[in-house]
């Protein structure tokens, strides 16, 4: 059964043979002007990527610009590809038996599949953040403090100095600057998931992967993640995976839509919504399948 949340049209979408509608209601003070996306540097160049578990082919032919400092949303039905293409930016795929890739895939114009390439680095340089919050079970100055102490980080005021930053980046420092030795299992779904993005940031990445991460939260928390972001993307790069169009259309300068394995139709949020090229395109977003 669909989610009546993912099916509803959204405003400003046009069915077909009807004059068009208003555009959506969008943050349009927050988001990128298409001049801004078109000057922006690409900070993650997909070309020709194809993905395959097994001898099962999940991704066909995928080429996707993400510009630097932008926010772009991967939307499509269940199975289409989207979670998977954004596990390949950093190579999370990796640890799946028997699945490879073919094409390339650029950050900052190298290539992270080339032979030599630093796995633990590059996750480094590309943080994420899942749909389910996965705190581990130790404290939140613990949880923060995993990634700069793995790195070779000791100094403990230098440790203090990146647990507050990212907590703060993260809006959860004035929530729990007070109890950073209590358990992190002991704090809220939407403050775990804010814990869970101030870990990522904790390693200075340049991009920032987020495979649904308000999903599973509440309205509220949801409005904050989403605030969040917009916060962040001044200076991370962000890909985020939804179903839900309304966010993708809130939070995101660009957007692609994904149908089974292959890239249908990527463009400025706003045009994809309220003017898509693709009947593909408008039949998902009107909510006729997905």
């Amino acid at each position: 059964m669909q989610d009546s949340e993912h099916a509803a049209p959204l405003s400003g979408v046009r069915p077909r043979g009807e004059s068009r509608a208003p555009t959506p209601e969008v943050n349009g003070a927050n988001l990128r002007s298409a001049d801004e996306l078109h000057r922006a540097n690409a900070k993650v160049q997909a070309t020709s990527v194809d993905f395959f578990y097994g001898e099962t082919q999940a991704l066909f032919d995928i080429t996707l610009r993400v510009p630097e400092h932008c926010v772009t949303a991967l939307i499509g039905p269940s199975g289409c590809g989207k979670s998977t293409f954004l596990r390949c930016l950093n190579r999370m795929n990796d640890m799946i038996d028997d699945t490879h890739v073919h094409g390339e895939i650029l950050v900052d114009g190298e290539d992270i599949y080339a032979p030599k390439t630093d796995v633990v680095e590059l996750r480094k340089r590309v943080g994420m953040v899942f749909q389910k919050s996965n705190p581990f079970p130790k404290s939140i100055y613990q949880n923060v403090a995993y990634g700069p102490r793995v790195s070779g980080i000791r100094d403990s005021s230098r440790l203090d100095e990146i647990v507050e930053r990212s907590l703060r980046q993260a809006a959860l420092f004035d929530e729990v600057k007070d109890r950073l030795e209590s358990s992190a299992l002991a704090l809220s779904g939407g403050q775990q998931q804010r814990l869970c993005i101030a870990r990522a940031l904790a390693t200075s990445p340049d991009v920032l992967l987020m495979d649904e991460p308000a999903s599973a939260l509440d309205p509220a928390s949801t409005q904050r993640i989403e605030d969040l972001i917009f916060e962040l993307k001044d200076r991370y790069t962000i890909v985020i995976v939804t179903h839900n169009m309304q966010q993708a259309a809130r939070v995101s300068d660009q957007t692609a839509f994904f149908l089974r394995g292959r890239l249908e139709e990527v463009n400025r949020t706003q045009e994809l919504f309220t003017n898509p090229l693709k009947k593909s395109t408008e039949d998902y977003i009107t909510g006729r399948f997905g």
